[in-house]
């Protein structure tokens, strides 16, 4: 069985077709790259939508803040329970209908969250909705490949993968400015973000076909066995892990917490919202263009540690700009995770051996998404005793310091390396 499943594929593709896949249309499948963007926005936009109304739940449902960053964190710990046996259920019964019962259940588990009066009960909720989560997450990317001409594939996965920017940013900047002004209740807003995944399942359903086999088989990719003891001893493949797991870790604290800090230094929830989305609007032009330069110049490593470095500034200075001047750090960190992570995703493909890409893959991910669950907790445990984010400022200017040494650390996969 294969395991071509998963966002470090998705970005490989973006990157380089390596790949040959028979037998698909010249012509662009817009109907189904259509849908696919629209279920990416979809299912991501509940999750977004809880850092700039944070406050707001806290105080409704008497709640310290490390339990309102659990609900955010909800995405990645599902995406990494579920993620590795969604994607070897789609090798039997088809990535079209696995990512539809995925859309299926974020509809369910967002519109239940919409009716939610407790903190256990929002909670449970917002589980179903994450498990939606990790069935879509490692299948959408592979359906749309597999429905890619080849020599259309970099800007399709790149239109694709600007349906979940774009979710993310929409839901950090109007959430408070614009939607619950007109609900009034953060379930209000928690059953108006499920319109678009109600929209997606049923455009998903109609639209859809499922890709042949033969345009889904990828030989250096498969999910059907288990690490090596080889592959265990890379240490390129722990590297790996590690960059991911801080990189999401800093991503998630991020992110999560920045609309918190940005009210902290004086502003409206509407201008934290807004301040916060620049990271991910900012990231929509990053994707595309620091990749292409990356391979158009043979390097890899300058644009791992020198985004870290840049974030580890920011993040530090963050602590003493005030509200004015909050863009700024918005802007660079945001230019500074969107160089690095595309980078680091392609990395599995360049530095494991073909044979095992896949399982290692599965395992970076699932290493990865403990830093998105553990970020956003400490954050919320510090702010719960300090009343302020500085101390979080200060892990996350280490965590990038960690990045890095970590990057430093890495072989150099670049083409310039290898003529040498």
């Amino acid at each position: 069985m294969e395991y071509k499943n998963n966002i470090l594929y998705l970005v490989t593709y973006l990157f380089e077709n390596h790949y040959m896949q028979p037998e698909k249309s010249s012509k662009m499948p817009w109907t189904m790259l259509g849908s696919a963007w629209l279920m990416s926005f979809a299912m991501w936009v509940p999750t977004f939508c809880i850092p700039p109304m944070e406050h707001i739940i806290k105080e409704e449902l008497l709640l310290t803040h490390a339990q309102t960053s659990l609900l955010f964190s909800v995405t990645w710990i599902m995406i990494a329970i579920v993620a590795i046996p969604a994607g070897l259920i789609a090798d039997r019964i088809g990535v079209r209908k696995a990512a539809g019962i995925g859309i299926i259940m974020v509809v369910v588990g967002t519109i239940l969250r919409s009716t939610a009066t407790s903190y256990p009960s929002l909670l449970v909720f917002t589980f179903i909705y994450g498990f939606g989560i990790g069935w879509i997450f490692p299948n959408l990317p592979k359906l749309v490949s597999a429905w890619t001409p080849r020599d259309k594939a970099g800007m399709t996965m790149g239109i694709f993968v600007t349906g979940i920017s774009t979710g993310i940013a929409l839901s950090l900047t109007i959430t408070m400015s614009s939607i619950f002004p007109i609900t009034g209740t953060f379930q209000g807003v928690f059953f108006f973000w499920s319109i678009p995944a109600i929209i997606a399942a049923i455009f998903w359903w109609a639209l859809v076909r499922e890709p042949p086999r033969n345009n889904l088989h990828d030989e250096l990719i498969s999910s059907g066995k288990t690490l090596s003891l080889k592959v265990l001893r890379n240490k390129n493949l722990w590297l790996i892990a590690s960059f991911f797991l801080l990189n999401e870790f800093f991503f998630a604290a991020w992110t999560g917490w920045a609309p918190a800090l940005i009210m902290l230094k004086g502003a409206t929830a509407e201008l934290a919202g807004f301040l916060a989305s620049i990271v991910l609007w900012i990231g929509i032009p990053t994707v595309f263009l620091m990749p292409r330069l990356a391979y158009k110049l043979g390097l890899r490593k300058p644009f791992l540690w020198l985004p870290s470095i840049i974030a580890a500034i920011f993040a530090w200075g963050a602590i003493y700009m005030d509200l004015s001047l909050m863009w700024l750090p918005m802007a660079l960190v945001g230019i500074a995770v969107n160089t690095r992570f595309p980078i680091l995703l392609a990395l599995p493909i360049e530095l494991i051996p073909e044979g095992e890409v896949g399982t290692a893959s599965g395992l970076i991910l699932s290493i990865g998404c403990a830093g998105g669950i553990i970020g956003p907790l400490i954050g919320g445990r510090i702010l719960d005793l300090t009343g302020s984010l500085d101390l979080s400022l200060l892990a996350l200017t280490g965590i990038s310091i960690a990045m890095a040494v970590v990057a430093f650390m890495l072989p150099e996969t670049g083409t310039r390396n290898r003529v040498k």
